[in-house]
């Protein structure tokens, strides 16, 4: 493997930030693609800068060094391997080898199967210096989504829910409106507009009527796609989320003997425990190319995802406010762990105030049958 322990220098990190903040400029709007950025640098001086901007479109080191001339001599930094497979556009590697930079230093190798190391052995056959690690971890947070679904084919998936402080995201009689702040409500739909499809159960859609389209202050925003599960002919196309103007589809996910008049598409799925199988749904979302999910409820669908073992992420955005009532609605419905042993576990926990709300960020970790598997 081309790795080589060396000393990173200062100056490599400063160049890979910089990279790794042009790459985030295309998020939500490269998928299925990651991001990628690229920055070319000679003699001390950045001479080129790219990212990726769009799927189909010029890929980060095309942009970059089409804007820096002569790089002889130069090193390119890049937060994912240059790619050297044909897709919708050349392989980056012809245009490095072409150019001939005295240095490639990569964040990470490129998790593609068609990638996956061949970026690099053609750059160091063509007597390219190649470093890779640079910021790797960073580099990986940035493009989780990318990740997750070309190495497995499923969607990366995110739980969302707003609740109170003592855990419930509406009151006995169903009101929910506003359980967080408005600060908050924003960040969701700035998220909505990093995904490509938002998930719910058709038990909110008939509660809320919502129309689960992005909206944010400046106006420019991406709607995800609308994927609906409807296990029990609960929904009818009298909702908002069917008549709303939008480029985004809304998908139906229906029992595989059922039909449903009013969405742009029916996802028939083979029946799970209580309703559809969520699991199944999820690797037809992959290969449909949609490479993240945002979970935003009911308290039945959390269920269904983590019961089915599909979440990845939970995002927990907690109001200061006490709504009480044993029968108020709860972030995660269902049966729940019989035993402490059999909880959900999670890991990398953060906190960070959002306006007067605290938001809860944290990945979901191995359970003990998954531990005693690996064993």
């Amino acid at each position: 493997m081309p790795f080589r322990d060396i000393f990173i220098l200062q100056t490599d990190i400063d160049y890979m930030r910089r990279a790794l903040a042009l790459a985030e400029l295309g998020r939500g709007l490269v998928s299925p693609n990651p991001m990628v950025g690229c920055v070319v640098v000679r003699d001390g001086k950045i001479v080129g800068e790219g990212h990726h901007a769009r799927a189909g479109g010029a890929h980060a080191e095309v942009d970059a060094l089409c804007h820096a001339g002569d790089v002889s001599g130069a090193t390119v930094y890049v937060t994912l391997e240059p790619c050297a497979h044909d897709g919708k556009t050349p392989p980056c590697v012809n245009l490095l080898r072409e150019k001939k930079p005295r240095r490639v230093v990569a964040a990470m190798i490129d998790p593609n199967p068609q990638v996956s190391g061949k970026g690099v052995a053609a750059l160091q056959a063509a007597g390219i210096e190649v470093e890779v690690g640079v910021l790797e971890e960073e580099a990986r947070l940035l493009n989780e989504y990318f990740i997750k679904h070309v190495t497995t084919g499923l969607p990366f998936v995110i739980v969302k829910c707003g609740m109170s402080l003592d855990g419930k995201i509406a009151t006995r009689t169903g009101d929910s409106r506003w359980v967080t702040g408005e600060e908050s409500r924003l960040l969701v739909h700035q998220l909505r507009n990093e995904v490509d499809a938002i998930l719910v159960g058709s038990r909110t859609v008939m509660l809320d009527n919502p129309t689960l389209t992005t909206r944010l202050p400046e106006g420019k925003a991406k709607d995800p796609i609308r994927v609906i599960l409807d296990s029990a002919e609960y929904l009818d196309s009298d909702r908002r989320v069917f008549r709303v103007e939008s480029d985004a589809p809304t998908w139906v996910a229906v029992p595989d003997d059922r039909d449903f008049e009013g969405a742009d598409d029916i996802i028939r799925v083979p029946g799970g425990d209580g309703g559809i199988d969520i699991g199944l749904l999820m690797k037809e979302l992959g290969k449909r190319n949609v490479t993240s999910v945002l979970i935003e409820g009911g308290g039945t669908t959390h269920a269904s995802a983590f019961e089915a073992g599909i979440v990845d992420k939970v995002l927990f955005f907690v109001a200061p406010k006490i709504i009480g009532g044993r029968d108020a609605i709860t972030p995660v419905e269902g049966d729940g762990a019989e035993h402490m042993a059999d909880v959900v576990p999670l890991e990398r926990m953060t906190a960070r105030a959002i306006g007067e709300d605290i938001l809860i960020t944290a990945y979901v970790g191995r359970t003990r049958d998954a531990q005693l598997e690996l064993a």
